[in-house]
């Protein structure tokens, strides 16, 4: 279901959404009726509204709007949306508070260990916001599958590792992780990781890692919101060996953060 500043979302929303490819959202799963990592995606919303719209829609009313669309559901994955109709193709100058679009859907299956992806050259427009012009993304997964991999990852044309389509990844040694520096989403996953990783006996820290640097790690994991870790088997054709130790060491990391109330 598809609620718009807490009603049913009309066809005149839905429209403009259908034509016009300009917002922000993020998306997040609901555990218990609680939301790990909550403080930063409303961050992550406001941040963006200002950065697109001019105005932050407050983290009190994204609260009460997103009560209202889970309703009695304790359990759900919620998508938060910011978008104006006021923004479109021949006026792009209103400024003042977004609306506020939230689905409400089953929590999606995490994504499979093991994952062989794909280098691609590609630097998303923005990249730190997490906005709603995935063209690029989708166009690069989808070569990706056609080229027998799971999903693309990407770097810059100085061959800096950056991030994956949708997700965030970490390399290790040892007992390190290191973190790829460079224009990016910073994911809340990610973030949630690196509050618990000296909980789980590993440290870390923020540096380039270009492909030719692949070999001085020993593995590799991705991380998102559905998929708290995941083991990366292979980057291009480069193979890391498997250690479901580690991974289950990286998602008790994550794990580590409660389920805030929404």
């Amino acid at each position: 279901m598809l609620h718009v500043d807490g009603a049913p979302a009309t066809a005149s929303d839905l429209g403009y959404l259908a034509l016009v490819n300009y917002g922000a959202y993020t998306s997040f799963r609901v555990e218990g009726g609680g939301v790990r990592g909550l403080d930063l995606h409303l961050a992550r919303l406001d941040a963006a509204a200002v950065a697109l719209f001019g105005e932050a829609v407050g983290e009190a009313r994204l609260r009460a709007l997103m009560r209202q669309a889970l309703g009695e559901r304790a359990e759900a994955w919620l998508r938060v949306s910011l978008f104006s109709p006021q923004i479109g193709h021949r006026d792009a100058t209103w400024v003042g508070v977004p609306r506020v679009m939230i689905s409400v859907s089953d929590p999606p299956t995490p994504m499979a260990g093991a994952m062989r992806v794909q280098v691609r050259t590609y630097l998303r427009e923005a990249p730190e916001i997490k906005h709603v012009a995935t063209f690029g993304l989708m166009r690069a997964r989808r070569a990706a599958r056609a080229a027998g991999f799971d999903d693309a990852l990407f770097t810059d044309a100085d061959g800096r590792v950056l991030e994956g389509s949708l997700w965030n990844l970490g390399f290790v040694s040892g007992d390190q992780v290191t973190w790829p520096a460079g224009p990016k989403l910073e994911g809340v996953a990610q973030a949630l990781i690196a509050r618990g990783l000296e909980r789980v006996g590993l440290s870390q820290r923020e540096a380039t890692v270009r492909l030719s640097d692949l070999r001085d790690f020993d593995h590799a994991f991705l991380c998102n919101s559905a998929t708290p870790a995941a083991a990366i088997a292979a980057i291009g054709d480069h193979a890391f060996a498997p250690n479901p130790d580690l991974i289950a060491r990286v998602a008790a990391a994550w794990s580590e953060a409660p389920a805030a109330k929404i």
